[in-house]
């Protein structure tokens, strides 16, 4: 089990739950009472801890090791999951995953980022920072769902679009920019939701939809903390304060109307129960594509584009 920095009141009772586990294990006492009531403690402190992290422990979680990827949900949530690979043009983007899946009986394609779990997958994986083909390839998978009547969901964790030189010098910009313009007018039902991280147009990219949701322990941003610290303060020393300044929380999001929703966290965050993370936000998408067909195409797309065209204020003087 890894533990953050913030967590280390709960990694001492866990320090303590381990030795007298020992001590159960060799019968040498009976404490079968006292690992009841410090497993309880456990709880306790761990609810008490979640229920109250700033901006900055949130990004912490949102990058949590352990936190399940898109490939962890739809496994968990869905049956005959088909992969699909290449964006006909360049190659095939390992930062971004996709391909149908049977969910609750009904053909979804799925598409996200896809960290790796390891450091040698997180390598093969580019650390979920895509390239121009895994936004092309992407839309090609959603144009494909578009042409066959299947319903789109996107699954958002990413520390941004790769920056490297021949990622701009394949069209990264536009790429982006590509993916932003077609999704508004897909005439399926499209749900967006950040796992994880959601930075700039790293996120966006895949992230236009008749829903946005933010699981409970997420950020979504223009830019992370780190940088934000860099250009403001010439140091990643202030990170903490661009967290807060930046309103990058899901709960921030929701009050400033840039997402429709917040989906809870298992306690101690997705990545403490990631089973019960895929039950949850696999009720939550049937229940929301239930909403969905209710509406026409063109009532979809209408109000699709009306909500971001609302985003954001303006001042005219």
């Amino acid at each position: 089990m890894i533990f953050l920095e913030f967590e280390k009141p709960i990694q001492e009772l866990y320090e303590e739950l381990d030795k007298l586990k020992a001590i159960q294990e060799k019968g040498k006492a009976d404490v079968t009472q006292s690992i009841a009531e410090l497993e309880e403690r456990i709880d306790t402190e761990r609810r008490k801890l979640y229920a109250n992290l700033n901006g900055w422990q949130k990004v912490q979680v949102s990058r949590h090791m352990e936190r399940p990827y898109t490939l962890f949900y739809v496994q968990n949530m869905c049956t005959d999951w088909i992969e699909m690979h290449g964006d006909r043009t360049f190659g095939d983007d390992k930062a971004i995953v996709g391909g149908f899946a049977s969910l609750e009986g009904r053909t979804v394609m799925f598409i996200g980022h896809q960290k790796g779990i390891n450091t040698k997958m997180r390598q093969y994986r580019n650390f979920g920072m895509a390239n121009p083909e895994g936004y092309r390839k992407a839309l090609r998978l959603m144009k494909t769902a578009e042409k066959l009547g299947k319903p789109i969901v996107t699954f958002i964790d990413t520390p941004g679009a790769f920056p490297g030189i021949e990622a701009e010098e394949r069209g990264q910009a536009e790429a982006i920019a590509r993916n932003i313009r077609e999704m508004f007018m897909l005439k399926v039902p499209v749900i967006c939701v950040i796992v994880g991280e959601g930075a700039s147009g790293g996120a966006i990219g895949i992230g236009v939809g008749d829903r946005v949701f933010m699981l409970e322990n997420t950020w979504y941003s223009v830019i992370s903390p780190e940088s934000c610290s860099s250009i403001l303060w010439r140091s990643w020393d202030y990170k903490e304060i661009a967290a807060e300044a930046l309103k990058l929380t899901p709960d921030e999001m929701l009050k400033n109307k840039l997402i429709d929703g917040i989906i809870p966290e298992p306690v101690g965050g997705a990545h403490n129960d990631p089973a019960a993370m895929a039950g949850i936000l696999k009720e939550h998408l049937v229940k929301t594509l239930a909403e969905l067909d209710q509406l026409t195409a063109e009532e979809r797309i209408e109000q699709r584009i009306e909500k971001f065209c609302q985003m954001g204020v303006v001042n005219e003087g």
